[in-house]
Formats: structure tokens, C-alpha cells, sequence
């Protein structure tokens, strides 16, 4: 093992030791997030061998996962030996305690079983949760799927949407959508309206160009009136954000543009579409199973 304090050294070929947590384990997201911190009294970490690697902060004196965890939605050490790896840099840090979040219960064994090994006690607790939806066949299927009331709203909605605006088209973009989606952002009402800074939309671009994310623009004869930000992979889709036109608003904007993702995604072949941290009900009503996360409490003797 060695370590490290620079990106460089963390490998981008290993898979991370949990599945379908998409990019975020990854040095890609990982390195853009640390980019863009808000905490600048931080210490990076990067313990790496051949088979494993981990990406730690230690920030206030509490040793972290790399990727703060507003930001971050799921973490996991990569590599065959990636536990392994992250065992040896928390041994690093003597007489400290760490709190490992946002892992998925695949992760939590050989991590648990990595730090007995490393006589390294640790407390594993439920904390938060993913929300993910099993994508049918067709779309047809997943609007049987969801029962007959909510399937009822969906194309209601979508209706009135098209009746409104013009018929729906979900155009898939780069950064060159990054202002669109930015501005509607900041037209938005309440706290929302107040989210996007020029920090934050550095950091939106920074995924777009080096992290893998797209924009998908809904867009009626011609005109953008929501956008999803997103990241696509093989088998899966990773809902990170979204914003909408406030001229819409009072068209139920946000059903129609998860409606027609959920669609597009069906239609590229997806096997999952990823609601991502939070439990609210409009996940649950679109087909979405809650997925649990974890804390890993400890430290280090």
C-alpha cells in the first residue's frame, strides 16, 4: 500500500466494492467535489495498491470519506482490495475517529471485516436511504407498474403539459446546456432560487466535462422547459438534479419530466433508474424501492 495526498495516485480501474452506485465512488466525481470544497482547512488521503484503493479526508479533527455526503450520494472504497485499502489508511490516523457514510449494505462486510481484521472497532448504523426504481421492458409496463391512480396523474399531466406548451422531446446535451439548466435554477422560487451560485454552476460544469454527467433538456417546439442532470451509465441512470422552467409551473413540470427520463431511459435499454438519497413520496409512487445506506462509526486506537 502506499499513500498519498494527491489525485494522481488514485487508479481509475478498479470497480468500486458495492454495485450500482454508478460514478461517485470514483476518482472523476471524487477529485471534482474536492475541487470545489467550501472547507479549505482539509487533509486528502489516498491509500492505493495494485488491488485496491481509498480516498479519506480528516476535516475538524473527523476522519471521512473523500466527497462530502450533501454532494456525494453513495461512497465505497474501489478494487478487489478496496476494504483492505481503507483499513490501512484509517490505521494511519491514530487516536481518531472516523464516520464513513452513504455506503450500501454490499459495502458494509468487508469493510466491518477489514477493520476487525485491523483491530479497528467500528459501529455500523442505518442512516438515510437511495431510492430506486426496477425499469420493465417498456414503458407501458412500468405505467401498469405504478398503479392505476398515479398512472392516471402521469398521463394526465403529460396531456395538459403538451396541450400547454407543444408536443414533449427529451433532447440529451453536454456542457452546452449548462446555462439553460443554471438559469432556470436561479428563476427558481424559494431556497431553491438561491442554489445555484457561480461556485456551484463551477462545479455542475466540472461533472459535465470531466465526470461523465449530462443534461437532459424537455423541450416543446423548441423551447427548454425542464432539464434533469444526470449521470448515464451501461446498465443504469443517476437522477442528480433538475430544474424547470417557472413559466411551467403550474403544468406539474417535475411529474412530466421524471415521467419522460423514466421513458427514455426504458428506451435506451437502462435496467435502473436512481432517485438517489432522500425518501420522499414521489419517488415511491413512481415504482421506486428504497435502497439503505450506512454510517460506519469508530476510531482509531
Amino acid at each position: 500500500m502506499t499513500a498519498e495526498t494527491t489525485w494522481d495516485t488514485f487508479p481509475t480501474g478498479h470497480e468500486p466494492i458495492a454495485p450500482g452506485v454508478g460514478g461517485f465512488p470514483q476518482r472523476p466525481f471524487l477529485e471534482a467535489v474536492w475541487r470545489h470544497r467550501s472547507d479549505s482547512d482539509v487533509r486528502l488521503h489516498i491509500e492505493s495498491s495494485a488491488r485496491g484503493a481509498a480516498a479519506i479526508v480528516l476535516t475538524e479533527g473527523v476522519i471521512k470519506f473523500a466527497g462530502q455526503s450533501d454532494l456525494t450520494d453513495y461512497h465505497a472504497p474501489v478494487g478487489p482490495e478496496g476494504a483492505e485499502a481503507l483499513a490501512v489508511a484509517l490505521g494511519r490516523f491514530r487516536d481518531t475517529p472516523f464516520q464513513l457514510d452513504s455506503l450500501p449494505v454490499e459495502a458494509v462486510a468487508p469493510i466491518t471485516d477489514a477493520l476487525g481484521e485491523a483491530e479497528i472497532d467500528a459501529t455500523v448504523i442505518e442512516r438515510e436511504s437511495t431510492a430506486v426504481l426496477a425499469l420493465p421492458a417498456t414503458f407501458d409496463d412500468w405505467l401498469m407498474s405504478i398503479g392505476k391512480k398515479q398512472r392516471h396523474e402521469v398521463r394526465r399531466k403529460r396531456r395538459k403539459f403538451e396541450a400547454e406548451f407543444g408536443a414533449i422531446a427529451i433532447e440529451r446535451h453536454a456542457d452546452d446546456a449548462i446555462e439553460v439548466f443554471c438559469r432556470m435554477h436561479r428563476l427558481s422560487g424559494g431556497d431553491k432560487g438561491h442554489f445555484m451560485t457561480a461556485p456551484m454552476q463551477a462545479y455542475f460544469t466540472e461533472l459535465l466535462t470531466t465526470a461523465g454527467a449530462s443534461i437532459h433538456l424537455l423541450v416543446c417546439e423548441g423551447v427548454p422547459r425542464a432539464a434533469a442532470f444526470g449521470f448515464e451509465t451501461e446498465n443504469g441512470y443517476y437522477y442528480y438534479n433538475s430544474a424547470y422552467d417557472p413559466d411551467a409551473a403550474m403544468a406539474s413540470p417535475g411529474v412530466v419530466l421524471l415521467s419522460t427520463m423514466i421513458e427514455t431511459e426504458i428506451d435506451r435499454g437502462a435496467e435502473t433508474f436512481d432517485f438517489l438519497k432522500g425518501d420522499e413520496q414521489y419517488k415511491l409512487r413512481h415504482g421506486a424501492e428504497l435502497r439503505p445506506l450506512f454510517v460506519i462509526d469508530g476510531r482509531v486506537p
